[in-house]
């Protein structure tokens, strides 16, 4: 740990704002710093100037897992992974992540725009919004970011330089662990609705699904696609009706494409159960519902487009052209896209960080309703993920596991 890191305090935040960043504020404005972060790992200000109202965003590393405690320990070089890849996201996908202004890295902080007039989008759905350009941002974000950062465009030794500068392992082991390993045993950080103990005791005794889960752990571990956001939830997207801001990407490493775009299908399909509880009106749950598949679909269906067209443009290596090889490729991402997606979809039922989507339901009997969905949904798609040949035949999966209307 830098010799010079310490927490900073709300008072220190102004402070370091005035210092580090002249010029971004007036010299004589009053400032104003709130802290308000809600996630699980870091200290985030909020500093204002009380005149103009305009404002940023410091966010602060801390040493160890805030959803834990001191006990749980954690690399600061997270944030210097987090500024690199917001730089390159925001390069690539110009507008749909916030702004980097400043980093140091002996307090393991960032400068950033500050996009409070954004939702979190996992408070949107769980209020039935709808956004109608997120889809389009989204498979644009995803598009970009993938393909510009992988072997089909970069050099291997540009891509291989950015693999070790993109090393992360205390933040992927975070991810093996919480994602691929403690949701299927009995584990001490699980936390679940003591109501679907049974159907929780039913994963952590399917051999089958167990094997299809350790697959899809080895692939996370091993295969290094590109530079992946790598905690792509709805919980790390703001949005507007007409814009979207990609944030938080310190589990950002060198993985399988597929993680990202099955992270954040997972959470799409997560909101789709939630509503089963969320929503008491029929046509009301029905009617969003179908909004939430139809937004997956967009999503993957406007990520394609982009990415085939990204492959006619830029691709040169002559081996990437070979008969059959692109489409063995896409198909590939989409499977390994489902199966990501359900590991995401059961851990967050099963084990530790839950969503709000859920956990926000009472009463508990009724949660536990659409826990069950998630986890039946979750479950298809890994053990079924070699079967989906196009998009629509995951969310034909959702529906089924998940009793539509």
């Amino acid at each position: 740990m830098p010799s010079a890191y310490h927490p900073l305090t709300e008072e220190e935040a102004v402070q370091y704002v005035r210092s580090k960043l002249p010029g971004f504020f007036p010299s004589d404005a009053q400032l104003f710093s709130r802290e308000i972060g809600d996630g699980n790992l870091n200290l985030v200000f909020r500093v204002v100037d009380a005149a103009t109202g305009r404002s940023l965003i410091l966010k602060q590393a801390l040493p160890y897992a805030r959803v834990v405690g001191e006990s749980w320990p954690l690399t600061l070089d997270r944030a210097r992974i987090e500024s690199e890849a917001l730089k390159i996201q925001g390069e690539l996908a110009p507008g749909l992540v916030p702004r980097v202004y400043h980093y140091d890295p002996d307090l393991a902080l960032t400068a950033m725009e500050d996009c409070s007039d954004h939702i979190i989008m996992r408070k949107g759905l769980i209020a039935r919004k709808r956004y109608p350009r997120f889809a389009e941002h989204m498979a644009e974000f995803l598009a970009r970011t993938l393909f510009f950062t992988s072997d089909l465009y970069l050099s291997p030794e540009e891509k291989k330089a950015r693999v070790r500068r993109f090393i992360n392992p205390e933040m992927c082991k975070i991810t093996e662990d919480l994602v691929f390993s403690h949701p299927y045993y009995d584990a001490d950080t699980n936390s679940f609705n003591p109501l679907i103990r049974e159907d929780v005791e039913a994963i952590w005794n399917d051999g089958d699904l167990r094997r299809e889960v350790a697959n899809l752990k080895e692939s996370f571990m091993t295969c290094g696609q590109a530079l992946i956001h790598g905690d792509l939830h709805t919980g790390s997207i703001m949005v507007t009706e007409q814009d979207t801001k990609v944030i938080d990407p310190e589990f950002s490493y060198y993985g399988p494409m597929g993680f990202d775009i099955g992270a954040l299908l997972a959470n799409l399909f997560l909101s789709y159960a939630s509503h089963e509880g969320q929503t008491a009106d029929p046509g009301e749950r029905k009617s969003y519902r179908q909004w939430l598949l139809r937004t997956a679909e967009d999503v993957w269906n406007g990520f394609l487009e982009r990415f085939n067209r990204l492959w006619d443009e830029h691709v040169k290596d002559e081996m990437w052209s070979a008969p059959g090889y692109r489409d063995a490729y896409i198909l590939r991402l989409l499977q390994d896209s489902a199966g990501f997606a359900g590991c995401k979809m059961m851990r967050r039922v099963i084990g530790l960080a839950p969503v709000a989507d859920l956990e926000t339901i009472e009463p508990p009997e009724v949660r536990a309703v659409a826990e069950r969905q998630a986890l039946r949904i979750g479950a298809q798609l890994v053990l079924r993920r070699g079967e989906m040949r196009r998009i629509g035949d995951i969310t034909d999966l959702v529906r089924r596991e998940g009793g539509a209307e």
